[in-house]
């Protein structure tokens, strides 16, 4: 198979979808590996090293949609390359599409094979291609929601660990999966004091036992969620339903019952996040203000970090591309259960019930495409 691997060119996104080592492991198998001229840059792989790999340099974006049948991204296809994409050629990436209709439109009218890395999910109900990214930005929300407490900044004016004989910040953490278990190791390592809100008691219960004596752990509902937010300074947003919109767990009357300066950082924005007033913002422009309380809202948050993200992610979809590659997306599905939910969108079809829900647009069951 022929696999391209584009440049980014989504606001900040330094990420690639592709380490040379991973290009090697490709080209090993007979596949033919073409990257983007200074795809890998923004993690910290340059040209020759692709080429060292196996992999060929490609000059532009529009040559590098036009030769591959696959096309490996970070981030979902932005406007400009929507007319890119060309009818049977299969896009693995991270799409969200629940959240962004125009993009779920362009997608429907391109025809393309849409295999989402956020909807690959385990018999146990896991989502092993969205989990590297999680860990990610569960420790980065801890990162980026101590820096924006500071005053200079527009938050309180609080140190997240507190000093001998001053109190620590109290964070709250909205969903104890991924996301919120790493928001909750890294506050709690800082010193902070931090409670877990969660609506799965043997959830809970399993963080309870696993944390430090600094976490604690909370039933989720909206008088546990307005009691909680009146104290506390940073409130991180961690809550995920595969393929769907997030919930509105803090809405926008709430805001004026947060002391001014507590800071919201909200992971869940790219499927539409879980406070209602949060909309995307760029690494470049990270916050703004409601009613005095500091948003962090960006939409790729691993993006800040690329060279470790790129490591994580390659170690993650590696082993589901060379399936895709040496099969070709049909079988791989067949052969494998956890790519069948992956599949978002094929030929013009929405094949996850979720994505057609979330528009009000058809939904053709998968299995219209798989059956032999």
């Amino acid at each position: 198979m022929i696999i391209g691997v584009p440049k980014e060119i989504k606001n900040n996104e330094n990420r690639v979808a592709l380490t040379p080592a991973g290009a090697k492991e490709l080209v090993k198998r007979g596949h033919s590996v073409y990257v983007q001229h200074t795809a890998g840059e923004g993690s910290g792989f340059q040209d020759e090293e692709y080429e060292a790999a196996g992999a060929s340099i490609l000059p532009t974006i529009e040559a590098t949609y036009a030769a591959a049948e696959m096309i490996m991204k970070v981030k979902e296809p932005i406007e400009p390359e929507y007319k890119l994409i060309k009818e049977d050629q299969l896009l693995f990436t991270y799409f969200h599409f629940a959240s962004y209709e125009p993009l779920t439109k362009a997608m429907v009218e391109s025809k393309s094979i849409c295999l989402a890395y956020e909807t690959v999910e385990k018999a146990d109900r896991s989502l092993p291609l969205l989990v590297p990214m999680s860990e990610v930005a569960g420790r980065m929300a801890v990162q980026k929601g101590a820096n924006y407490l500071e005053k200079p900044l527009q938050g309180k004016g609080i140190l997240l660990g507190g000093v001998p004989g001053v109190l620590p910040a109290k964070v709250l953490i909205l969903g104890g999966g991924i996301v919120g278990t790493q928001a909750a190791w890294m506050a709690a390592g800082l010193g902070a004091d931090v409670t877990i809100m969660d609506v799965s008691l043997p959830r809970m219960r399993y963080l309870a036992d696993v944390m430090p004596a600094n976490v604690k752990t909370m039933m989720s509902n909206e008088f546990n969620v307005r009691k909680m937010i009146t104290n506390h300074d940073l409130i991180i947003g961690a809550v995920l339903i595969p393929g769907a919109k997030a919930p509105h767990l803090i809405t926008r009357d709430m805001l004026k019952e947060m002391q001014p300066g507590t800071v919201l950082v909200d992971v869940a924005v790219d499927q539409g996040g879980c406070i209602e007033t949060c909309k995307p913002t760029t690494h470049q422009d990270p916050t703004y203000i409601i009613d005095d309380v500091v948003h962090y809202c960006v939409a790729n948050m691993p993006g800040a970090v690329p060279y470790t993200s790129t490591l994580a992610l390659t170690n993650a979809t590696l082993p589901y591309a060379i399936q895709l590659a040496d099969k070709g997306w049909k079988k791989a599905a067949q052969n494998n259960p956890e790519l069948v939910p992956g599949l978002n969108i094929i030929n013009g079809d929405i094949v996850y019930q979720a994505v057609a829900e979330a528009f009000d647009m058809d939904y053709t069951p998968v299995v219209k495409y798989l059956a032999d």
